[in-house]
């Protein structure tokens, strides 16, 4: 029944063997200078039989970092403390790429000395921020100058430069969910009037230029991209999707990237749910390398939407949280572990609800 899903496929440069993704997850167990854990190679070894692994979205620089413990990429302490743990994957047999994050309008300024957050424009995201003093509404972000933009880029560079010498299989730019990306992504928040803003062709200048500066670093088959384009994401919207990431779309194909992966809405009740019909059609119809869709899947839906051809592969989340050897669990129709203390442990410190999950052999041993 599941048989598609464990086909070998190629995701630019990198030759999976299997078409389960783990999809980057916060999880928040950094300590509190963005520097990476001990425990977080063990919980990325654990699940080292998924095809690829995209880790956890990481931060590029302080300015972009606003998620209590979660990791960052920008100074040498993290780079080397990220090397274990990328050796850790790789000694398991498995293939992980970093995820590059920058948060924009939802960093909250208690992370940033009290300063504003930057974004496209000066819009303030809904609801509110976790910080180590509790939740506070977001604030108004101050929009990002033109003579800004290419320290921003360098940011990125940066960032992309380390994950190399850490050791990655390559990097995927965060551009979804209502992060800085898609801040200037979608009209509902991008709002400028110069080169960055406007049309389709201009608001998806930042991402073409970003994903250049990633691929003079990585080479394009290393360097993929997460897109969210169906509907709201933390406030962030858009009043023409197609146009939108249809051009999105067409500059993806042109730079040749190693593969896209879209979170798409999934069904009534889970996150990122939506009416706005979904997106991917549309950007299979123009973009014609590897497409990983991440929406909520079975791993029936999963199977059926790579054999159909609609996907290369399927990223799956929340299960690979409780379920480190989900891979072998689709592969014999065996059961899923239901998360615990669900939400709390996903992304509290220590080992419960991380690294504590059995796998069905230890669960068959125990019986």
């Amino acid at each position: 029944m599941h048989e598609p899903l464990f086909q070998p496929v190629r995701l630019g440069a990198i030759e999976a063997p299997n078409r389960i993704i783990m999809a980057p997850l916060t999880r928040g167990r950094a300590n509190p200078q963005a520097v990476p854990t001990p425990i977080m190679g063990e919980y990325y070894r654990q699940r080292a039989s998924a095809g690829l692994i995209i880790s956890e979205a990481t931060a590029i620089s302080p300015e972009g970092a606003g998620w209590p413990s979660a990791p960052g990429i920008w100074t040498d302490e993290q780079t080397e403390a990220w090397k274990p743990i990328v050796d850790e994957v790789h000694a398991a047999g498995g293939r992980i790429v970093l995820q590059l994050w920058h948060m924009g309008r939802v960093v909250h300024p208690y992370f940033l000395g009290g300063e504003p957050p930057v974004s496209a424009s000066a819009t303030r995201a809904p609801g509110h921020a976790h910080t180590p003093e509790g939740t506070k509404d977001y604030e108004t972000a101050r929009p990002l100058r033109l003579d800004e933009i290419p320290r921003l880029i360098d940011d990125y560079g940066r960032a992309a430069e380390n994950a190399r010498k850490a050791g990655f299989d390559g990097v995927q730019l965060h551009a979804a969910n209502g992060y800085l990306i898609d801040q200037f992504l979608r009209d509902g928040t991008n709002l400028r009037d110069d080169d960055y803003g406007g049309s389709p062709e201009n608001r998806v200048r930042l991402m073409r230029e970003v994903m250049e500066r990633l691929i003079s670093i990585w080479g394009k088959e290393r360097v993929s991209i997460r897109l969210s384009p169906n509907g709201d994401s933390q406030g962030v919207d858009d009043s023409n999707p197609e146009a939108t990431f249809g051009e999105a779309a067409r500059v993806l194909e042109e730079l040749g990237v190693g593969f896209v992966e879209l979170r798409q809405p999934g069904p009534e009740g889970t996150f990122g749910n939506t009416d706005v019909p979904k997106q991917d059609g549309l950007i299979r119809s123009i973009y014609t390398g590897p497409l990983v869709l991440n929406s909520d899947y079975t791993p029936e839906e999963a199977a059926a939407d790579v054999a159909s051809g609609r996907a290369d592969a399927i990223s799956f989340g929340r299960p690979f949280i409780s379920n480190p050897d989900l891979v072998e669990r689709i592969r014999v129709g065996a059961h899923l572990n239901p998360n615990k203390g669900v939400p709390a442990t996903w992304y509290f410190p220590g080992e419960a609800g991380y690294t504590d999950y059995p796998t069905l052999a230890e669960e068959t041993a125990i019986a």
